[in-house]
């Protein structure tokens, strides 16, 4: 496997990862529940998942391998810096609330993860 293919199939790992953290989150909101140290633990391995993806799609693009759309740059940057940005929206209080606003941050980045994956061809 290519570092070009590995750099898809992460982009699709994180796509469908960000949709799994979105729809819990929602679960939990839905259920009256606040997130919990699991799922804040599942927000850190997202974020890294995110974060190598990055570091990887630099490497490619560094080495000149060809770049679909410039536009696909900043769907990576904007994937890296949301889960952050919303942890400290939210100030890492782990109230119902929040569940909605990670739930609906999930959902934004599986849109934003997709847009990536398909403006990268």
């Amino acid at each position: 496997m290519t570092l070009a293919e590995f750099h898809a199939r992460l982009g699709n790992a994180g796509m469908l990862f960000a949709l799994a953290l979105g729809l819990w989150a929602l679960w939990l909101y839905f259920r009256k529940q606040g997130v919990d140290g699991n799922y804040l633990g599942a927000m850190v391995i997202g974020e890294l998942l995110f974060i190598a993806q990055g570091v990887i799609g630099a490497t490619l693009y560094f080495a000149g391998h060809p770049l679909g759309r410039p536009v696909h740059i900043l769907y990576g940057i904007l994937a890296v810096i949301t889960l952050p940005g919303a942890y400290a929206y939210t100030r890492g209080r782990d109230e119902r609330r929040e569940a909605l606003v990670y739930g609906l941050v999930g959902l934004f980045l599986f849109g934003v993860a997709l847009r990536a994956i398909t403006t990268a061809r």
